[in-house]
């Protein structure tokens, strides 16, 4: 089979290298444009572009995805299958266009967690399974057909981005798996509308409002939005009307005399803040203006201002 891969970051990376290694044929990769980034606003290339350059494969990276420059290109390729891992939503004119259709990689085990953040979502909801499913693209995003899915397992302690590196595996297994099953005509896509037996979830984009720590939460709730922001965007709060972002934290599940929100410390190995049933201890942080760093780096070198 003639197949593009459509991708952007290192979560996509993992199933171009499994398609690679298994020896399909790829065509033509599409991927993000090179943007501006850090201080000197040097281009930056997308980690899909990197690894395909270093493979020799052509790249395309278009502005416009209905560019009818790009388009003609595409069809070109006369691509029998595309694949979409992590990349941008597609309009009809190109999902559509290969005659065995587009399939996608989508972070969760659909129709649970659709959207831009299955994975921090699911974390922040407490889940204890999350998994990944490989569906073919239709008009409404993430409702397509569904072709394979497997489960894995969250662990109390995994954060977005053990959860992010569990999945992109899988992910890459679970693709290569769909397109053994496309090629021996075993695969029978299943409708969503057919497996859908409980309230859905919904996994949209997350701003930085989406961000900030309510500490009149639960102690368990607050831990579980830490651990689901982490690495990437960070939940916060402010300390000394500074914004202070929470990387890792602990939870010690008790009563304690504090209200909500207020903080304790020895100023040499721990500072910790209250929820309403307990204690969180910060264990990795990063105040406004300074690099992440451990509490005890942290502790050596603030002044608190009450």
């Amino acid at each position: 089979m003639r197949i593009i891969f459509m991708g952007t970051p290192d979560f996509a990376v993992a199933s171009l290298s499994a398609l690679l290694e298994a020896g399909e044929n790829i065509v033509a990769v599409i991927t993000a444009p090179d943007k501006p980034a850090g201080r000197g606003q040097k281009l930056h290339q997308s980690a899909v572009k990197v690894f395909a350059e270093a493979n020799n494969l052509p790249v395309l990276q278009p502005e416009k995805l209905k560019d009818t420059a790009f388009i003609d290109t595409l069809r070109s390729f006369k691509a029998d299958l595309q694949i979409v891992v992590a990349f941008r939503m597609l309009p009809e004119v190109v999902w559509n266009m290969p005659p065995l259709g587009t399939i996608n990689v989508h972070a969760s085990l659909l129709p649970q967690y659709r959207g831009a953040a299955p994975i921090n979502h699911a974390i922040i909801n407490g889940e204890k399974e999350s998994g990944v499913t490989t569906f073919l693209l239709q008009h409404e995003i993430d409702t397509g057909n569904i072709l394979l899915s497997e489960s894995v397992a969250i662990d109390e302690k995994d954060n977005a981005g053990s959860l992010h590196d569990k999945l992109m595996k899988a992910g890459a297994n679970t693709l290569i798996k769909t397109i053994q099953k496309l090629k021996s005509n075993t695969l029978r896509p299943i409708p969503q509308k057919d497996i859908i037996k409980t309230q859905l979830k919904h996994a949209p984009k997350i701003f930085k409002d989406d961000c900030l720590i309510d500490w009149n939460s639960n102690i368990q709730t607050i831990y579980n939005k830490i651990r689901g922001l982490s690495p990437y965007p960070t939940a916060f709060t402010y300390l000394d009307k500074k914004v202070l972002k929470i990387h890792e934290a602990e939870k010690e599940e008790k009563t304690n005399s504090f209200q909500p929100g207020r903080y304790e410390t020895d100023g040499k190995s721990y500072l910790k803040f209250s929820g309403n049933d307990g204690l969180l201890s910060i264990k990795q942080l990063q105040i406004e203006g300074k690099k992440k760093m451990s509490v005890e780096e942290f502790l050596r070198g603030y002044r608190f201002e009450s």
